[in-house]
């Protein structure tokens, strides 16, 4: 191998290659110097290329040993199974995991624990807790327990979806179990795993505090035209019967790549060679973050064929989530306006797998307005990104990780919001503010209240577009029908498990990993050579024209690539409207004019409690004592800017624990209880905070207690500081008693 080295070259820092600085700009050298450029060039481009098609073969070898293990998960932390989904009623292939704690990091049994459940949407478990930075790891960090639910690579037999969310409960009677003293537990569903989080908190909503979906569908019609392209797929395939025959081509089982293929599809600039190039141009830095994240990609799992068949059928084409048309086996309707705590939604505006309409679309679906919301005393929460994809979401990337940071220091501050509808924008810290008291990191949030315009801005469908999309419903359910009449008895007698399983072995997707892989003998001389070529290992400089070259013809076939995928899905988008858009097919298929999601108008048992409800907050009044005045005062003044610094927050919840003695659940009422007295009768709310407070000595204390909250955000705004005044007038103190010190 001494012909890799075996031409001079100008020495070179093995760090400074052309990955390290971008796309060289191309100038047109002298042929003298192209002469001297192209030899090294071609020494780096060889090894590399050697290098590259190791680390191909050390990915074939991590998917293959992956897939071989029961339970394949890459999840980082050490941990101890305490409950097995085979042992309920209705077996299923999930198990409880908790996670140790990290040496060094003591975990407090009395806080609140946090629950991570990863999607089951092609590949293994663990994406949430693969690196040091995630979502685990940022709850070990802060003491908090930690537990996992992840499941095995084949579902149990005549395993359903039902069964999994039914079972889950379960899971979570444990936790509860284990953690008497503390509140309930934050959980945090990632992907296909948020919906399913949250239809087992609609079954019981006592065993949940706060929950957290990250980058899920909820309302699947929903999206923008020229974007979101994967929901026109049910309807340009004719619906779910092609879901139906592969899963009896598998023998009952669909396999995991399919799911995973149309994630790849839509991005095939990336696929087919943005990601390979990539680690290509970084393979001295680069490769084990390569083969880090390809070993849970490359994790395929099995599912039941009527597990998906479900989720298809009434989810995804039937979009019955939020309509409340989904039922347990017991009969009791899935309606997320059962549950209690805070729902909080993270998704991106650049997220294409689940775009903001999808995520945040059933608001609009389930209420009519805020104060729809805040009359049933629920609390939803979103944080919106504009910079990072689907995967970035969860897996907790750099450019993702400041929410998940955020969102673990801040859940029982969220747990006692008011109700209603905000906003969790999360801003750098300024400089000039010291990481001290109340901001622990870079990031410092606010909460701002929103109006349900806000949610309909992010994109929301036509009439017309959801009387398509209830045209391909409803041919769905005809072509599934005609093919399990005619087609699926033939299919299902040639099926049979030996070619169920070659079909699986030969997916172009499973290939892809397993054919660079040691068992394949036409990959044996490729270790060899890697070693030597790394020993000799001579990267070109990045002032090479010949690099620069090669990534002009990289960015053009990107653009190429690029080009394609927008020509394909702007006819995907025609395509689908011209056929299921049509008013002719609509009156063949029975379809009805109102077929969007309708916000059901409230009952008049609804009104008659509504009523009621107001009528006891009146007598609040001038009910209470300091503890109920300093949080109506407090939430006052925040009121005057629409939202909530986490500062301010975090503040009053220290002022909860030391003045005011109360436990968190106390305090969310309170907090409630006052909240609404302020919505409901402002003025009069404000004016008996003298009638409460009777004595100057307490009015003083009141004040200072506020000022001092309030301070820890910084000078107030204008608005704060008119809230402020009007504060001190009712209570009849000085103007000089805002300066206080932080209590």
């Amino acid at each position: 191998m001494t012909y890799l080295a075996s031409t001079k070259s100008p020495p070179a820092d093995k760090t400074s290659t052309a990955q390290s600085h971008g796309s060289p700009e191309f100038l047109a050298p002298s042929s003298d110097a192209m002469m001297k450029a192209w030899p090294p060039y071609m020494i780096d481009a060889l090894q590399r290329s050697i290098l590259f098609v190791d680390l191909l073969r050390r990915r074939g070898n991590a998917e293959t040993e992956i897939t071989s293990r029961p339970t394949a998960t890459v999840l980082r932390f050490d941990h101890e199974v305490i409950m097995s989904g085979r042992s309920l009623t209705r077996p299923i292939n999930y198990s409880l995991m908790h996670i140790l704690p990290l040496s060094g990091v003591r975990s407090n049994p009395g806080k609140r624990p946090v629950v991570v459940i990863d999607p089951r949407a092609g590949q293994g478990p663990g994406i949430g807790g693969f690196k040091a930075e995630s979502e685990i790891g940022d709850a070990l960090e802060a003491g908090h327990p930690v537990y996992f639910i992840a499941f095995s690579a084949m579902p149990e037999p005549g395993q359903q979806f039902l069964d999994v969310v039914e079972g889950q409960v379960k899971f979570f009677e444990r936790i509860v179990e284990r953690h008497p003293e503390a509140p309930p537990p934050f959980a945090i569903g990632n992907c296909q795993a948020g919906y399913q989080t949250l239809m087992v908190a609609m079954l019981r909503p006592d065993l949940f505090g706060p929950c957290l979906v990250a980058g899920s569908p909820m309302s699947y019609w929903q999206g923008v035209h020229g974007k979101d392209p994967m929901r026109y797929s049910g309807g340009l395939l004719g619906g779910s019967w092609m879901t139906a025959l592969s899963s009896d081509l598998g023998n009952g089982k669909f396999d995991g790549t399919g799911l995973i293929l149309n994630f790849d599809m839509l991005n095939p600039a990336n696929w087919l060679w943005g990601k390979q190039y990539e680690v290509y141009t970084h393979i001295d830095t680069g490769a084990e973050r390569y083969l880090e994240f390809e070993k849970w990609w490359g994790d395929f799992i099995e599912l039941n064929g009527d597990e998906l068949q479900f989720l298809v059928d009434n989810l995804f084409i039937g979009d019955k989530l939020a309509r409340n048309l989904l039922k347990a086996h017991d009969g009791t309707v899935f309606d997320l306006r059962k549950i209690t705590s805070p729902i909080i939604v993270f998704t991106s505006s650049e997220d294409n797998i689940s775009p903001p309409p999808q995520a945040l679309g059933w608001i609009l679906d389930l209420y009519r307005d805020v104060d729809d919301i805040r009359a049933t005393g629920r609390t939803i929460v979103y944080c919106l990104s504009h910079k990072i994809g689907h995967l970035a979401i969860f897996v907790s990337s750099k450019v993702g990780a400041e929410q998940d940071e955020e969102f673990v220091q801040l859940i029982d501050v969220i747990d006692c919001l008011p109700p209603g509808l905000h906003e969790m924008v999360i801003s750098p810290r300024p400089a000039d503010v010291p990481l001290s008291g109340f901001v622990t990191g870079d990031w410092i949030a606010r909460f701002e209240q929103r109006s349900l315009d806000d949610i309909r801005a992010l994109g929301r469908n036509s009439p017309e577009d959801d009387r398509a999309f209830a045209a391909v419903a409803r041919l769905s359910d005809i072509n599934l029908s005609l093919y399990r009449t005619f087609m699926q008895p033939l299919v299902r007698a040639l099926a049979n498990q030996p070619t169920a399983d070659l079909s699986r072995k030969l997916n172009p997707l499973r290939l892809s990993y397993t054919m660079f892989a040691d068992s394949n003998p036409w990959m044996k001389p490729v270790l060899k050579l890697a070693t030597e070529a790394s020993a000799m290992r001579k990267p070109v400089p990045a002032d090479n024209p010949f690099l620069a070259l090669q990534t002009r013809y990289s960015d053009q076939i990107m653009a190429s690539l690029d080009a394609y995928r927008a020509i394909r899905d702007k006819l995907s988008e025609k395509v689908f409207f011209a056929i299921y858009g049509s008013p002719v097919l609509q009156a063949l298929l029975g379809v009805p004019a109102e077929s969007g999601a309708q916000p059901p108008a409230p009952s008049s048992e609804d009104l008659a409690a509504r009523q009621a409800m107001a009528a006891g907050y009146e007598t609040m009044l001038k009910t209470g004592g300091f503890d109920e005045a300093l949080t109506r005062a407090v939430l006052f003044v925040m009121g005057g800017d629409r939202s909530i610094d986490q500062r301010c927050a975090l503040a009053l919840n220290v002022a909860r624990q030391r003045l005011m003695h109360l436990s968190l659940p106390q305090f969310k009422i309170v907090v409630r209880d006052q909240f609404f007295v302020l919505q409901l009768l402002p003025d009069r709310a404000i004016a008996a905070l003298a009638s409460i407070i009777p004595e100057t000595a307490e009015r003083e204390e009141l004040l200072k207690q506020v000022n001092a909250i309030i301070g820890t955000a910084g000078s107030p705004t204008a608005a704060g500081r008119d809230h402020l005044t009007r504060l001190a007038n009712v209570l009849g103190v000085p103007a000089e008693k805002y300066r206080a010190t932080v209590a």
